[in-house]
Formats: C-alpha cells, sequence, structure tokens
C-alpha cells in the first residue's frame, strides 16, 4: 500500500495553522501547553513537514478556540 502525502496540503495546512497563532498572538510555546502537544510537533505541522492526525487538529483548534474546519478552510 503506498502512502498518500500531498505536499502542497501540508504546507497550506502548516500555513493556516501558523497564520491563526501568529493573528491570535499565540507563541508556539503557548500553543504546546494549550493543546498538550510538543513545541517541536507544532513547528513540524506549521512547516508541513509531518502529515498529523485528526486529533492532533483538534487539539490544536481547541486551543486556537476553533474548530477543525476553520484550520483546514484554505
Amino acid at each position: 500500500m503506498t502512502k498518500i502525502r500531498d505536499e502542497k496540503y501540508l504546507k497550506a495546512l502548516g500555513k493556516r495553522i501558523k497564520e491563526i497563532r501568529t493573528q491570535k498572538d499565540i507563541s508556539t510555546y503557548d500553543l504546546s501547553y494549550e493543546s498538550n502537544i510538543s513545541r517541536s510537533q507544532i513547528n513540524s505541522i506549521e512547516k508541513g513537514d509531518i502529515n498529523t492526525s485528526i486529533c492532533t487538529l483538534k487539539s490544536i483548534a481547541d486551543a486556537l478556540g476553533m474548530k477543525v474546519r476553520d484550520l483546514v478552510d484554505f
């Protein structure tokens, strides 16, 4: 079975999360703390380096006070 990985989509998702985080003036440290996700994982997601799980996206969305659908609306 081949892995499905859409680099363009992962980069767009990461860019969207970073834009929202910076608009809300939230540091990666604070997002890490609030979402219970490591800073290195958040950095990797924002750079589009990893294909993250829906549960991780939900934790990030909750920490940002948003719905998952708001993160993927790009």
